[in-house]
């Protein structure tokens, strides 16, 4: 039974063999001739078991493989130990393939050689795909060496340099065999090492999957280049990391460049402002010398003249000169917005509609006035006097720009679109539009780009100042709204102004329990000015002038929702103050602000953690803390 049992195994594992189609499964005699012969074998020799058993296996070499008796070498060492080579071998039709060959010596049970099993794989596809990624890999390779404009060169997990190419040694200096089995910080300036830039950029990549910034970087000879440099993450198949990809450019002659065009613009605005106050001089200086000469003369006529009537329109011309001196002197301050304000509640159509009659003195006959008022119209908060000198500005302006017969028209209508308009933190997304329409000569875009700069006029000398623009857009800025100008040549013009509506009584209760801003600056002018102007938006506004102060306020009052702090401070900067804030109250909501915005803060910034806090450029303007309070306070 036990013999029956072997047998039927062995005949089962024959079976097996003989049907087995991706390997040449195969036998020879001790001497080398065939025995046995699978369906893998036929189907990549071609030969049929009839045609190959009793031949030499040496039918499937090469004929070069024959004259060096490679056959009988590899049948002398599988006798002592295993064979295993790779080479071609020849099919049937005369094709060749490239094959693995496994030859095991065969025994009896007395370790008697009894031949020899020869396992064939055929790999041709396999070693040609080898071949084109090995053919490919050297062509990048050889792209990459070629590559003179850039640094690429690879870095291991750590920071090691593993590979270099001609851009990178034309720009660092370095030659291959200096620099590979280095690190990579020997690049970065010693302020960036000390502030670990180096870690921070590899661990950017490996965070988010890329670094890109622009800095300062040293070559080998200790001269400084501004370089744009790029890090990516290389990882393998399982995702694990295994180096970076690093490309660095010299972009110093674009930076020199950009340097250089900003000194021009500013050269250029500093030519502007000149040209301003040299129209300053000549406009003002002329309407104040008009001016002063009725009030000089006048107070002469009124030594020499004795008649009470004629005092009397002497005075009233006097009268009226002062109140034009008054008058120029308010839209300067208005400009500046240095003019004291008298914010109150007004309807816009009952301003326009009282003031109409002055509106209609102020044009010629021949050129009509139209209001249209949009009724239910909510009340703006305004300085009235200003908000009708504006308007009466405006109707000067269009007419002067009406040649014969023309129309003006004033409108008022309510915006309930809050994407037009600049969000200034109130809460209210309503503005009201008061718009001046006029047909005359309109404006080229030259002109119109200018028309709101101080002193800017196209009017003779004498007859006008170029500050009535100017005076409606110092309103707009005050009120927290805004001014726009439409113009073009032989079409007139249209300027609207768009001021927010009064907050209703309802979005004021809202605010009944105000959010908590703690404000951090070591310059006691700069913190008064900024806590006014956030208290100024409707926020409690509590100060500290260091860090380790707002750290006290921060522990002793949990109430506090946002920490707005200056940057530049001695001791605790406003970048550790911020970490240390959070991790005190997790919760809370972070601005800082700089008077010296670079690349090097926005790495320090991210170094801490802090890239999804805003960070604001000093000078900042109401609008800027008012619309980054509103996204904190909202969040």
């Amino acid at each position: 039974m036990t013999f029956h049992v072997k047998r039927l195994a062995a005949h089962q594992f024959e079976q097996f063999i003989s049907e087995v189609a991706d390997y040449a499964i195969y036998t020879i005699s001790p001497e080398g001739e065939i025995t046995s012969w699978n369906v893998g074998a036929e189907q990549s020799t071609q030969y049929a078991e009839t045609e190959v058993l009793g031949k030499h296996f040496s039918l499937f070499c090469t004929a070069e493989d024959r004259i060096t008796r490679l056959p009988e070498v590899a049948l002398r060492v599988a006798a002592e130990q295993r064979f295993e080579g790779e080479g071609w071998c020849v099919r049937k039709d005369g094709t060749q393939f490239w094959a693995n060959t496994v030859v095991d010596a065969v025994r009896d049970v007395t370790a008697k050689l009894i031949g020899f099993t020869v396992i064939t794989r055929d790999i041709t596809e396999r070693v040609r795909a080898q071949e084109a990624l090995y053919a490919s890999e050297q062509q990048f390779r050889l792209l990459v060496q070629s590559v003179t404009d850039y640094a690429i060169y690879l870095l291991s997990p750590s920071g090691i340099v593993t590979s270099w190419n001609t851009g990178a040694a034309r720009i660092k200096g370095y030659e291959s065999e200096e620099i590979v089995g280095q690190h990579f910080s020997r690049f970065y300036t010693n302020e960036d090492k000390a502030a670990g830039l180096p870690e921070i950029a590899l661990k950017t990549a490996e965070r988010e999957g890329r670094f890109e910034r622009e800095g300062w970087r040293v070559r080998r000879d200790g001269t400084r280049f501004w370089a744009h440099v790029v890090i990516d993450p290389v990882r393998d198949r399982m995702g694990q990391l295994i180096g970076f990809a690093k490309v660095t450019r010299d972009v110093t002659a674009k930076r020199y460049a950009d340097d250089a065009l900003a000194r021009a613009k500013d050269a250029l605005f500093q030519s502007q402002k000149v040209e301003a106050l040299g129209k300053l001089t000549g406009g003002v200086s002329h309407d104040f010398n008009n001016l002063l000469n009725v009030i000089v003369n006048g107070l002469h006529l009124l030594k020499l003249e004795s008649n009470r009537e004629t005092q009397q329109r002497t005075i009233d011309t006097m009268e009226r000169a002062a109140k034009r001196g008054a008058k120029l002197t308010q839209q300067l301050l208005a400009f500046a917005r240095q003019q004291p304000i008298r914010q109150e509640h007004v309807n816009v159509n009952q301003v326009l509609t009282s003031f109409e009659p002055v509106l209609r003195r102020a044009i010629r006959s021949d050129i009509s006035l139209d209001l249209s008022l949009a009724p239910h119209l909510p009340d703006i908060l305004v300085d009235e006097a200003q908000l009708e000198a504006a308007v009466l500005n405006l109707v000067v302006n269009a007419r002067d720009a009406i040649q014969g017969n023309g129309r003006i028209v004033i409108s008022t209508e309510l915006d309930d679109t809050p994407a037009k308009r600049p969000d200034t933190g109130t809460g209210i997304a309503c503005d009201i539009l008061l718009r001046v329409e006029d047909t005359g000569t309109g404006m080229s875009e030259e002109v119109a780009q200018r028309a709101i700069e101080p002193f800017y006029t196209t009017k003779p000398l004498g007859e006008g100042t170029g500050l009535g623009l100017s005076q409606v857009y110092g309103l707009a800025g005050q009120s927290g709204g805004t001014l726009t100008l439409a113009s073009s040549l032989g079409r007139g013009t249209i300027v609207t102004l768009a001021i927010p509506i009064v907050a209703s009584a309802t979005a004021n209760a809202s605010t009944s329990c105000p959010i908590k801003v703690l404000v951090v600056d070591d310059q006691p002018e700069v913190l008064e000015m900024t806590v006014q102007l956030i208290e100024s938006l409707g926020y409690l506004a509590l100060s500290a002038h260091s860090g380790q102060a707002a750290l006290d306020l921060l522990s002793h009052d949990p109430g506090i929702s946002i920490l707005f702090s200056d940057v530049v401070m001695p001791g605790m900067n406003g970048l550790e103050l911020a970490s240390s804030a959070i991790e005190l109250a997790p919760m809370l909501k972070v601005i800082l602000a700089t008077g010296y915005m670079n690349s090097f803060l926005l790495e320090q910034r991210h170094g801490f953690g802090l890239d999804n806090f805003p960070l604001l450029q000093k000078p900042f303007s109401f609008e800027d803390v008012a619309r980054q309070l509103k996204v904190l306070a909202t969040t």
